[in-house]
């Protein structure tokens, strides 16, 4: 049995419609390989989600792509549900793949992650006896370029398998060329990336984790009104650190806020089912991070990080739980 929850967005992106496809993607004539790893910014292959992607319109796209029953880090849920960090994953590598393939953006370029929501619809997300292959309808808005060069954009997705929307989102980001960002980072891209693993990390039973590498909160002591961790991160983790950079990468962060919500959701099975996240500057290695939660509503939980006294992302996550078993299994 499924506890369900008010979705963020509900289907609003729906409301655009389709642009028609006729593309191979459609049939699966081509869901043969992943796309180039470059193209979504992955160094390890086994991280590629996206097959492969149709430009129906200008401004319109379609992304096809498969989700792995499972995976290292983005465990099935109770062992019967898709994480929808997979999927916020899936869409996230979307936007570096149409800025290079569709907008010639070059390689090497930085991509600056400043939105990222995503509303998923738990129901959707049972994880069947093949690989879920997926369809994302991508719809672009707010393309600013200088001359020829992509300069940011936002994008919305639906994620379909077959007819069942099983996720929307919007995310939006801006491009930096090598050079503009030499000259922003000239400081920070001589350093090495740090770890940061302060003591008493949380349980891994306690953030919806099975393995100690895979917490990112640690006790810290209370700052303010609601709880209060420190943000714990070993460089090595194969998923979170897939290749190295001279700042923490949005996704860590966003898994912070997933884990503060389950690790407030006291329940064994909690889906971050729906999150609207903003990231406003760098989180940088070297400074601790704080990470603060606070219980909105039943179902609601608003997260923020700061760093040296200044916010860097906040997030509100709204949870769904899993009440049943997997098959054969009992508690």
């Amino acid at each position: 049995m499924l506890t369900t929850l008010e979705p963020t967005d509900g289907l609003a992106f729906l409301s655009a419609g389709r642009v028609p496809c006729v593309c191979p993607e459609v049939t699966g004539e081509r869901r043969t390989s992943t796309v180039p790893r470059e193209l979504v910014h992955r160094a390890a292959v086994a991280e590629v989600f996206l097959t492969g992607m149709c430009r129906p319109a200008e401004d319109r796209f379609h992304v096809t792509a498969q989700l792995p029953r499972a995976h290292s880090f983005f465990a099935p849920i109770a062992g019967t549900h898709y994480d929808p960090m997979l999927l916020c994953e899936t869409i996230r590598q979307v936007g570096s793949y149409i800025a290079h393939e569709a907008f010639d953006v070059p390689l090497g370029h930085q991509f600056l992650l400043w939105r990222l929501d995503y509303t998923t619809y738990p129901e959707a997300l049972v994880i069947g006896d093949l690989p879920a292959d997926v369809d994302l309808d991508v719809a672009c808005s707010d393309i600013r370029r200088r001359g020829t060069q992509l300069q940011s954009l936002q994008y919305t997705v639906v994620m379909r398998q077959h007819e069942t929307v099983l996720a929307t989102a919007k995310v939006g980001y801006t491009v930096a060329s090598q050079a503009v960002y030499r000259r922003l980072r000239a400081e920070q891209l001589g350093r090495s990336p740090m770890p940061s693993l302060p003591p008493a990390p949380l349980k891994p039973a306690q953030v919806g984790r099975w393995s100690p590498f895979d917490v990112v909160l640690a006790a810290a002591p209370q700052r303010g009104t609601g709880v209060t961790w420190q943000l714990r991160y070993d460089t090595r983790h194969p998923v979170l650190f897939d290749h190295p950079g001279d700042h923490l990468p949005g996704m860590v962060l966003m898994e912070a806020a997933r884990q503060a919500a389950v690790a407030l959701t006291p329940v064994p099975a909690v889906l971050p089912a729906a999150v609207s996240s903003r990231y406003q500057r760098y989180a940088e290695f070297g400074a601790p991070i704080w990470i603060r939660a606070r219980r909105t509503d039943e179902c609601g939980i608003e997260v923020t990080g700061t760093q040296d006294g200044q916010e860097v992302f906040a997030a509100t996550v709204s949870t769904a739980t899993v009440s049943a078993m997997p098959f054969g299994m009992t508690a």
